[in-house]
């Protein structure tokens, strides 16, 4: 009788989701950019309505994945020296290997559309308040914020759909350099517009 319950029962338990494992699936997808509901729930083994269970829709998947990311990005960031160059440094860097790890997400980020406010305030606090321990003033401390993350985010979206401005691929590490010694952001001595 045993036999015949199991065989009316199905397969077992289903498949257990989490952020973890979802944002594990997605970093398998060609480009999180086009992936669909539906290919995501086969490739976490899920029917699309269980997955549905967890996320309602494309939005809220971008939420998940940019609350994943930031922890990771911030973690990173806060580990060493918390002097403003180095902290960015360390924060630019994980914001490279996080976002590449998932095809088209930067490419999703550097186009307008409404982002997961609070993932996206919780880097723009950070920033603002490594900044403004070093002296930097808020309103400096925002534009900095500002021009970090639009050429951080550019750069990155840059690198998934290449420009080909060249034959050498890009470097990051000149490209943050660059941006770095920029930065703080400051009035400029002479008003020239």
């Amino acid at each position: 009788m045993s036999d015949q319950v199991a065989e009316r029962r199905g397969p077992g338990r289903p498949a257990q989701i989490s952020r973890d494992k979802i944002v594990d699936a997605v970093s398998q997808a060609d480009n999180v950019d086009t992936l669909t509901m539906r290919e995501l729930a086969a490739s976490l083994g899920v029917s699309h309505s269980a997955l549905y269970r967890w996320i309602k829709n494309r939005d809220e998947l971008f939420d998940l994945l940019s609350e994943v990311v930031v922890e990771r990005i911030l973690l990173r960031a806060d580990a060493g020296d918390p002097e403003w160059r180095a902290w960015l440094t360390r924060l630019a860097w994980a914001m490279r290997d996080e976002f590449l790890a998932l095809p088209g997400y930067a490419t999703h980020l550097s186009r307008p559309h409404e982002h997961n406010a609070h993932s996206i305030d919780r880097v723009r606090g950070a920033v603002s308040a490594v900044l403004r321990r070093s002296g930097v003033t808020a309103e400096m401390a925002e534009h900095s914020w500002q021009i970090f993350m639009t050429c951080v985010v550019g750069w990155l979206a840059a690198t998934e759909n290449p420009l080909h401005l060249g034959t050498d691929a890009p470097r990051f590490d000149l490209f943050l350099d660059t941006l770095l010694r920029g930065l703080p952001a400051r009035e400029s001595s002479s008003d020239v517009r």
